[in-house]
């Protein structure tokens, strides 16, 4: 094929991804996915594999390529022109329940080429919990409705009867049904452009392009690979629930052309709802490795084939049917993501040649607060605070990282507008800003997270309610790199019985009322209460004390870092808000001496 060909169809292939993105964004109704964004979309080839990842969570890309293989056993000699699956069993190939996969054979002249996939996070499923997320879950059978796969469409036709079963199980039934056309609507469009593409070239050029596009995938990243150092490289996260940790421990080996994660020695499958499977697992720890290490690459099977991953069936990166998993994206799935984002980050900065691409963690700490309460109108609301998509960017080799900048996972995400979320919900915000102190401290500083006060507002009962869910506030999970500090953990206070209207607490240390720490379960937040809420920093880069004096000046400037953070992580010393050069060179002379006479590097 001439290269002119080749890249027509090639571009053409990424437009038809990114016009079925839009499309999901634009027919969903709730913010969660339009504008936070927890979606994906993605192309794959007649036998399932991944033939052009899309944007959205890249722990899906994986996952879903295992979704449509599934389909494919499960229907062999029933896929037929016109058919659409919907899949969301966690041991089948999903995250979690809440995550429903779409799945669309494309068919051309009778034959199948082709299936586009895609999924968003559903207001409900029918779980013990409003929004799908199940602190107290002991099992998955209380985690809601699971498919290993059904047919949804038969030959163009909605089946009637398991669209009402569907969502005879949930709560917001409108809503959910509005979700669900989307993805169905979402694989109209991808199909479509796809049949599109093949009427203008030809069945044989397209597939001769992502059969290609697979080959170079694989080659160039090999390539890459043997471009850095070989050697293992290990990295922690930890945990905590209910005052229970557990660990995922990762040793990532590289030897010439492959990529070893072993996840042997993480903690055994736990009893709460933070567990993963496999295929989750397998997602997660794709999920930083296709930006870091495939940025210039296209996504597809060829990136995936250097990589193996080992993950010790019934640990809490690969439980057995029936543990829990309804928590498992802001649980082991995510300490999979940070895991390998820093094993990747250290073996980056390993390399001279890609020490500029090494990063420290970025937002490491997602929390998962689904809201539930009746409107002025009286209809049942459920709704999730997006503000966690808002992230943090992890400092690099080279500079801060980015405020509130989003996380790697997801390179589109964000937090809705607080007046979408007033709009449509019974609450108010009191204030939503950066968070002082919390990205980590650094010669490059980590990005800040942010924090928020929200209370009830409108609504005919007084209150409402919300479940919590995350991996606590214990430990930072934002690791720095060489030298570097983690952020600041995730905080989480109901303030109960504050002052009426509670007009002038713009700050968290105005907040009144009794003070409760709170990090998993279900709770009611009453009308004289208010729910503040923390999210972590990136981490940063290099020895905090070899920050320029000028920068630390700067952060100090922007309420970015307080004086007490300077003068104790930083070693400056500030009178009246300006820092003192020469003071802060004699204290950081004194805190390298101290290092060195406590056998600590400089």
């Amino acid at each position: 094929m001439d290269p002119i060909t080749y890249s027509i169809i090639r571009h053409r292939l990424f437009r038809v991804v990114e016009e079925a993105v839009i499309t999901l964004k634009h027919v969903s109704g709730t913010a969660i996915t339009n504008e936070g964004h927890d979606l994906m979309v993605s192309l794959y080839r007649a036998d399932g594999s991944l033939l052009m990842g899309g944007v959205g969570f890249l722990h899906h890309l994986t996952s879903a390529a295992e979704a449509c293989k599934a389909i494919i056993r499960r229907f062999e000699g029933q896929i037929e022109e016109g058919d659409v699956f919907m899949l969301n069993d966690p041991y089948t190939a999903a995250l979690h329940t809440s995550d429903v996969y779409m799945l669309a054979p494309i068919h051309h002249e009778g034959k199948l080429v082709a299936w586009s996939a895609c999924f968003v996070h559903v207001s409900d499923i029918g779980a013990m919990n409003p929004g799908g997320f199940a602190p107290d879950a002991r099992d998955i059978f209380s985690e809601g409705f699971s498919s290993p796969g059904l047919k949804l469409i038969s030959r163009g036709e909605l089946r009637q009867d398991v669209w009402d079963t569907f969502l005879n199980m949930v709560r917001s039934p409108e809503m959910v049904a509005l979700d669900l056309r989307s993805l169905i609507a979402c694989n109209n469009v991808a199909g479509q452009r796809l049949l599109a593409l093949i009427e203008k070239y030809g069945a044989d050029a397209v597939d001769h392009v992502g059969r290609t596009l697979i080959e170079q995938s694989e080659k160039l990243l090999r390539e890459r690979l043997r471009e850095l150092p070989d050697g293992s490289w290990q990295s922690r996260q930890y945990i905590d629930v209910m005052g229970s940790t557990a660990k995922v421990l990762l040793t990532m080996t590289k030897k010439d052309d492959s990529l070893i994660f072993d996840f042997t020695g993480s903690s055994p499958q736990s009893i709460y709802s933070v567990n993963c499977t496999k295929w989750a697992s397998l997602g997660g720890l794709f999920a930083p490795l296709f930006p870091l290490l495939c940025y210039d690459i296209t996504w597809n099977q060829g990136a995936v084939a250097p990589i193996t991953m080992i993950a010790p069936e019934g640990s809490i990166v690969n439980c057995t049917r029936p543990a829990p998993v309804s928590v498992a994206t802001v649980g082991a799935i995510q300490s999979v993501n940070n895991a390998a984002c820093s094993a990747i980050g250290k073996m980056l900065a390993a390399s001279e040649k890609y020490a500029e691409e090494a990063t420290a963690v970025w937002h490491a700490n997602h929390f998962a607060v689904f809201m539930f309460a009746r409107t002025r109108e009286g209809r049942l609301a459920i709704d999730t605070l997006t503000e966690t998509f808002a992230g943090a960017g992890g400092a690099k080799t080279y500079g801060d990282g980015v405020d509130i900048g989003g996380e790697m996972p997801n390179p589109i995400s964000r937090m809705a507008n607080v007046e979408t979320v007033e709009g449509a919900f019974p609450i108010r915000y009191l204030f939503r800003r950066r968070m002082r102190d919390s990205g980590g401290a650094g010669r490059y500083r980590g990005g800040v997270g942010g924090e928020i006060a929200i209370v009830p507002h409108g609504s005919p009962d007084g209150g409402i309610n919300f479940v919590l869910s995350g991996k606590g506030s214990k430990f930072p999970m934002s690791d720095g790199l060489a030298g570097g500090m983690p952020g600041a953990p995730n905080d989480y206070v109901i303030y109960r019985g504050g002052a009426d209207g509670r007009q002038n607490e713009t700050t968290a240390d105005a907040l009144s009322g009794k003070p409760e720490p709170i990090s998993w379960g279900v709770f009611p937040l009453g009308q004289s209460d208010a729910f503040y809420l923390r999210w972590n920093g990136g981490g940063g880069v290099g020895d905090p004390v070899n920050r320029p004096l000028g920068a630390v000046q700067k952060d100090i400037d922007t309420r970015t870092i307080s004086v007490e953070a300077a003068a104790t992580l930083y070693g400056a010393a500030v009178n009246n808000g300006q820092v003192d050069e020469e003071a802060s060179n004699r204290r950081r002379d004194q805190i390298r001496a101290s290092r060195l006479a406590a056998g600590v590097s400089a």
